[in-house]
C-alpha cells in the first residue's frame, strides 16, 4: 500500500528533504512558521488532530508498507528525539540558509521548551520534565535530597541532613583526650607560674615590709627606753644588722624558726634551746646568725661576696658592735654544728674570742648545704659615740 505525502507549503531545508506536516506528530503544535530553517515541520494550517483521518506517510524515494504507513502517538521525549539538529550556524550569528533573527532563534527551540542543542539535550530536557521515574513534569526525584535546592543556600536542611552535619561537626574522642591533656598542662604550668612568682617576688616584697616595719619599731622603743638588754623571747627582736658592702640592714630575732623570725625577712640567733651561741657583748663568745639566702627577704643572698677586712656590724640598744669579715667556708653539711662553737673549727680561730658566724643555704633556691663566713670583733662602740667609721663612709 503505497500513500501520497501532502504537499509542504514552503520549501525545506537540508536538499529539500520532506519531514511531513505538523499534524503528524500527533499534537496539534506548529513547526513551520517560516523561520530560517525553511519551514521544516510544515505551516499551522495543516496541523491536525492524531486519528483515522491522518494521511499516510510515504517518504520521498516512495512508498512504504502498512506497517510503517502511519506515524504510532509519540511523547515528548521520542518527539524530541525525531526533531532533527538545526543547521550548522556560519559563526556569524546565522545558519545556512539565511541570516539569523529573533524569530528564528525561538523557532529552534522545540515544542518540549528546551533548547535546540542537539537531541542528547533535547531528550535530557524532556526527561527533567516527566522526572526519573516517569512522574510529572517538575515533581522532584524520589532518591534525590531536595533539602537544599542547588543554589539556595539559604535553604533549611532537612533533619537527616541536619543530624549528619552535626555528627561531622563533632570533633572524636582523640581530639577531645588532646584537648583535655592541653588544658591540664596549661593549668598546672599557670599553676607553677604563680607559685613562682609568689615564692621569688610576693615573699620578698611581705618579708620586706615586716622586715622594716620591725627595724623601725625598735628603734623607737630604743629611743623611748622601752627595751632593756637581757634575755628575749623566740621571735623577739634586739638587735640590727648592717653589711655595707651589701647594703644590708636586717632586724636580729631571737631564735631560728622559719615562721616567726626567718620567713619575715629577719636574721635568727642561734639562742636558748638552739645551739646556744654567744650574745655580742659577751666577753668571749661566738654569735651564730641564720638568714634565707633566697626569698622571704632573702637577706643573705650575697653573702658569698664578702671578702676579709669587710664591715659587719651588730647595732644594739646601746652599742654598736663592728666586726671585720674573716674568712669563709662555701660549702658544708647541715649537720656540721662546729662552725658555730665558741672556736669555730674551720674558721682559722684558735684561741677564744669574740666571733661572729653567718650562717646560709647553698647553693641557691637549695637547702641541700651551708655556707658559713666568719668575723672578728675588731670594735665596739656605745651608741652615744655616734655611729662607727664602717656605717659614716
Amino acid at each position: 500500500m503505497t500513500a501520497l505525502r501532502p504537499e509542504r507549503e514552503t520549501g525545506t531545508s537540508y536538499g529539500q528533504q520532506s519531514y511531513g506536516d505538523a499534524g503528524a506528530y500527533g499534537d496539534g503544535s506548529a513547526y513551520g512558521d517560516g523561520s530560517a530553517y525553511g519551514e521544516w515541520y510544515g505551516s499551522q494550517e495543516q496541523a491536525g488532530a492524531q486519528g483515522a483521518s491522518q494521511e499516510p506517510y510515504e517518504p520521498a524515494g516512495g512508498a512504504v508498507d502498512d506497517a510503517t504507513a502511519y506515524l504510532p502517538p509519540v511523547d515528548e521525549e521520542t518527539m524530541a528525539l525525531r526533531i532533527p539538529d538545526p543547521p550548522p550556524s556560519d559563526g556569524a550569528g546565522s545558519v545556512a540558509g539565511g541570516p539569523e533573527t529573533a524569530s528564528e532563534r525561538s523557532s529552534v527551540t522545540s515544542v518540549t521548551g528546551s533548547p535546540a542543542g542537539g537531541r542528547a539535550a533535547r531528550r535530557k530536557a524532556a526527561k527533567g520534565r516527566h522526572g526519573r521515574h516517569g512522574g510529572a513534569a517538575g515533581s522532584p526525584s524520589p532518591d534525590k535530597d531536595e533539602s537544599r535546592p542547588a543554589g539556595d543556600a539559604s535553604a533549611p536542611l532537612s533533619r537527616v541532613e541536619a543530624r549528619r552535619q552535626a555528627r561531622a561537626r563533632r570533633p572524636g574522642p582523640a581530639v577531645v583526650a588532646s584537648r583535655i591533656i592541653g588544658e591540664v598542662f596549661i593549668t598546672t604550668g599557670v599553676v607553677m607560674l604563680l607559685f613562682v612568682t609568689y615564692q621569688l617576688w610576693w615573699t620578698n616584697v611581705r618579708a620586706h615590709a615586716e622586715a622594716g616595719s620591725e627595724a623601725h619599731q625598735l628603734q623607737s622603743d630604743w629611743a623611748n627606753g622601752k627595751r632593756n638588754p637581757g634575755v628575749f623571747e623566740p621571735g623577739q627582736g634586739f638587735a640590727i644588722l648592717h653589711i655595707p658592702k651589701l647594703d644590708v640592714v636586717v632586724p636580729i630575732a631571737e631564735g631560728t624558726s622559719k615562721t616567726k623570725v626567718l620567713d619575715k625577712g629577719m636574721v635568727g640567733h642561734y639562742g636558748q634551746g638552739d645551739l646556744n651561741t654567744a650574745m655580742p657583748d659577751a666577753k668571749t663568745g661566738n654569735f651564730g646568725l641564720a638568714g634565707h639566702r633566697n626569698t622571704h627577704g632573702e637577706p643573705f643572698r650575697y653573702i658569698n661576696r664578702l671578702r676579709p677586712g669587710d664591715a659587719i656590724v651588730v647595732e644594739t640598744q646601746d652599742t654598736y658592735f663592728v666586726y671585720k669579715m674573716t674568712s669563709m667556708l662555701p660549702v658544708t653539711s647541715p649537720a656540721n654544728t662546729s662552725v658555730l662553737d665558741p672556736v669555730p673549727k674551720g674558721s682559722g680561730f684558735t684561741v677564744p674570742g669574740r666571733y661572729i658566724t653567718l650562717t646560709t643555704c647553698t647553693p641557691e633556691f637549695t637547702s641541700k648545704y651551708r655556707l658559713i663566713v666568719w668575723g672578728k670583733m675588731v670594735e665596739e662602740r656605745p651608741r652615744s659615740k655616734g655611729k662607727p667609721d664602717a656605717l659614716v663612709s
